[in-house]
């Protein structure tokens, strides 16, 4: 129901609105153009709608593909402007693309938003004074993995508890400053983690 509303009412607006011609800059229009787009879509699919199929279509695969919907609309998009630029020109369908890169980047955002979070992994002599600093003065929980050197001063292998935890890119660099003023020396694993589930995390899923 609420995709059928959110398509009438663009279908509506679109019609019925004069939109002022800000710029004829080709470039320009690409990529401000694919800004908006992807912050409409993005804030639809946050609102439970989507804006036509693709976007259906990208969600489905998203959630079965643990890859993200900007990047499977991408993908959609760029099929179709291939057969775009057959048809038309060449040109024409390098700003599509354009434009949809931006989009899709911008949609992204829109749906992880700071949300987004980092697996950071922690290999350190004093692992257990930033044990506490992250549950105690960040507040997050983590994971102690028992671990081994691969070899000392004297060339012997020796035991070493690693941590892992998960915090939102907006708290890196807190959490950089907290591991500097403990261990300067620390061995730091950073990645992107695309899905995550349960434990003290809190997701805002899309509905």
């Amino acid at each position: 129901v609420k995709s059928l509303v959110a398509i009438i009412v663009l279908s509506v607006v679109v019609h019925t609105i004069n939109y002022p011609i800000i710029t004829q800059d080709k470039l320009l229009i690409a990529v401000f153009g694919g800004f908006f787009l992807g912050l409409g879509i993005g804030m639809a699919m946050r609102g439970g709608s989507v804006i036509d199929g693709t976007e259906v279509l990208a969600i489905y695969l998203s959630r079965k593909l643990s890859i993200t919907v900007g990047d499977v609309l991408l993908l959609i998009n760029i099929i179709i402007f291939s057969v775009g630029a057959y048809l038309l020109s060449i040109e024409i369908a390098l700003y599509a693309i354009l434009t949809y890169l931006v989009a899709a980047r911008t949609v992204d955002f829109v749906v992880d938003g700071v949300e987004e979070y980092v697996g950071v992994t922690i290999i350190s002599d004093k692992h257990e004074e930033l044990r506490i600093m992250l549950t105690e003065k960040l507040g997050r929980a983590c994971t102690i993995y028992a671990g081994k050197g691969g070899l000392d001063s004297k060339g012997t292998s020796y035991d070493k508890d690693i941590i892992y935890t998960v915090v939102t890119r907006l708290e890196l660099a807190k959490l950089h400053t907290e591991i500097d003023k403990i261990d300067l020396n620390a061995f730091i694993i950073m990645g992107i983690v695309k899905d995550l589930k349960g434990g003290m995390i809190k997701r805002k899923p899309m509905k």
